[in-house]
């Protein structure tokens, strides 16, 4: 029998979700900063270098060694980490080249609507009108971003990379949720020891050179506390409150992100980017309220 939430549950995992949220979403304007000074994909495979080494370093303090993998994890487990850890932080780093960090930052809640498109499509999952028309928000936000979020074609492709990058982490999203029983944290040390490892080999032998000690420092830093204690809190937030209030308060990220774009970084904002982050606000809360086919069953009966 599961034990009923508390309040100090829920004050306590109410934090460590917000404090997940607000770390994750302080990546984006982050890497924007060094984006300029370090290629892109180097800077990919710094970012998940951080996160990769500062996850295993947890886990072996914990005590953690064996990895929880099975034989017949192996495919999803690869998948996750080619789309997931290697072309799609990879695709955003190219995008935030061109895009704003506060642009960029809104247009990530699209991985919410391409993870639930191929569960549904891919995996046959269950779809209703309200995801439907959550999904028409986000989108038209990310048009309406994607238009007006700066000049030329190459913020319009900026803007495609960063919504590529979206899809590959819905690609890891499925895929991961196919792997029985994964610890989270040691999938996300799997993940970023070998995305990092491979996107910096990549970026050296597609001619760039390493950057200096001090960006390199910084780009792990921001790998670690975006990517790997960020995980690590948001972990600590299911095991206080369940996945339905943690998601809840982890979807503020991508608002944070902009937030702190536009505060921080001094980005341009106006009505288009007002009009957008406010159909994607109205996107996630349409998913986030959303009734399952259970709870209607179970309010029906009370």
């Amino acid at each position: 029998m599961k034990r009923p939430f508390i309040l100090g549950d829920i004050r306590r995992g109410g934090l460590f979700a917000i404090a997940a949220a607000a770390l994750f979403g302080a990546s984006t304007p982050a890497a924007k900063v060094v984006v300029g000074d370090v290629p892109p994909l180097m800077l990919a495979g710094l970012l998940y270098l951080g996160s990769g080494v500062g996850l295993t370093l947890f886990r072996l303090a914990s005590g953690r060694v064996r990895l929880p993998f099975s034989r017949r994890d192996t495919p999803w487990l690869v998948v996750a980490v080619l789309f997931g850890g290697v072309v799609g932080p990879a695709l955003l780093m190219l995008g935030l080249t061109t895009v704003t960090g506060s642009a960029a930052s809104l247009l990530l809640t699209l991985e919410g609507v391409f993870t639930a498109l191929i569960a549904w499509i891919v995996f046959r999952e269950p779809f209703n009108g309200r995801v439907g028309l959550g999904m028409v928000a986000i989108v038209a936000g990310a048009v309406l971003l994607a238009l007006h979020g700066g000049s030329g074609r190459a913020a319009l492709g900026g803007a495609l990379a960063v919504v590529g990058a979206c899809l590959c982490w819905a690609i890891d999203n499925n895929c991961t949720s196919r792997i029985a029983e994964a610890d989270a944290a040691a999938l996300a040390s799997v993940k970023g020891l070998v995305a990092g490892v491979v996107n910096v080999s990549l970026a050296l032998v597609a001619g760039a050179a390493l950057p200096s000690l001090g960006n390199a420092a910084l780009s792990a830093l921001i790998g670690l506390l975006g990517y790997g204690i960020s995980l690590v809190l948001f972990v600590l937030a299911l095991r206080e409150v369940g996945a339905a209030r943690s998601g809840a308060y982890f979807s503020t990220a991508p608002f944070l992100g902009a937030l702190l774009s536009i505060l921080l970084l001094r980005d341009s904002w106006g009505v288009p980017t007002v009009g957008a982050g406010a159909l994607m606000a109205l996107g996630v809360w349409l998913h986030l309220t959303e009734q399952s086919p259970e709870d209607t069953v179970k309010s029906s009966a009370t």
